[in-house]
């Protein structure tokens, strides 16, 4: 057995649990949780699902002591509560890089195997990630990377260069760009949009961010995003369907890039309205301030708004 709060996972517990899964045959991990952690405990539960899906990925969310000290029969309560969750019939070993863990098997009637008690081969922990997460990220998995993932959007009008400036952020950071769908979808269509494409451009941009998260090194940047689908929709149909406008309110991002119209207009097929370029700019920033979402405008000639924004990520890299 290996139990952990695994807050979050990192490879300092992969290698506790892929060692215990190479010493045993069979591996039960316990993920212990209480309801008032800063990471949600079914979260935690499903990475280790995702990481381990060989070994019995068992979830224990009672609300128990954490500390000998908080009550008498501290042991009593655990050995009944890891009875519960564990399988029937005995138990062999205990591993674990924790001081716990030497009583912990003894009252369970198992042998402790200790691990990296030193923390010297994955020299991490889970308190260094969340107080430092980009600091530490090579120590995670690629699917708790997202819940990390510093999101950077580039926001704005048509022909404002965002996807030749989200190109070069991502190029410059060593990072990878989602790709606004819209652009996709209706280059596909020789240029037609109808209001029923817009679910489909919401569908594409959320699935593609999400996959493309896992994959991001540290900042994950963005060609659009939710709410300008929205933003777009109302401005096109008079209307957007509720479920975006709840999916980009519920979406987070650190920064967003607002690129001014201060260029020339270039044609493209999947472009509208040049003579309103203004007007939709301004409605974009007023859905930022609205929502209170941090912005820095983005100006002048391409060298400087290259350099603009890349100062404006790189600052915000820094406090991670």
């Amino acid at each position: 057995m290996v139990l952990g709060k695994f807050m979050p996972p990192h490879l300092g517990h992969v290698y506790l649990v892929e060692l215990a899964r190479q010493y045993v045959e069979r591996l039960t991990v316990v993920v212990g949780t209480l309801p008032d952690e800063p990471i949600d405990g079914a979260l935690r539960h499903a990475w280790m699902r995702e990481l381990f899906p060989d070994c019995d990925v068992v979830h224990l969310d009672e609300v128990l002591p954490q500390d000998p000290s908080e009550h008498p029969e501290f042991w009593a309560l655990w050995e009944a509560a890891l009875r519960r969750v564990l399988p029937d019939g005995p138990l062999d070993c205990v591993f674990a890089s924790e001081t716990y863990g030497h009583r912990l098997a003894e009252v369970l009637g198992a042998e402790f195997v200790p691990v990296d008690r030193g923390r010297t081969v994955m020299p991490v922990s889970g308190t260094a990630v969340r107080e430092r997460p980009l600091a530490n990220w090579k120590y995670l998995p690629p699917c708790v990377r997202p819940y990390f993932v510093t999101r950077v959007c580039v926001f704005g009008p048509e022909s404002t260069g965002k996807s030749t400036l989200a190109r070069a952020l991502a190029r410059e950071l060593d990072t990878v760009c989602v790709p606004e769908y819209a652009h996709t979808l209706i280059a596909e269509q020789d240029g037609e949009l109808t209001y029923e494409d817009i679910p489909r451009i919401a569908r594409g941009q959320r699935a593609s961010e999400d996959a493309l998260a896992r994959h991001a090194n540290r900042v994950l940047i963005c060609d659009s995003d939710l709410l300008t689908t929205t933003i777009w929709s109302d401005e096109l149909y008079g209307d957007c369907p509720a479920w975006i406008r709840e999916e980009a309110e519920r979406r987070r991002y650190d920064l967003h890039l607002l690129c001014d119209v201060d260029v020339p207009w270039v044609d493209d097929v999947h472009r509208y309205r040049p003579e309103d370029r203004r007007a939709f700019f301004d409605a974009c920033e007023r859905a930022l301030t609205t929502r209170g979402r941090p912005y820095v405008v983005i100006r002048g000639d391409w060298a400087e708004r290259e350099a603009a924004a890349l100062e404006a990520v790189r600052a915000l890299l820094s406090e991670g």
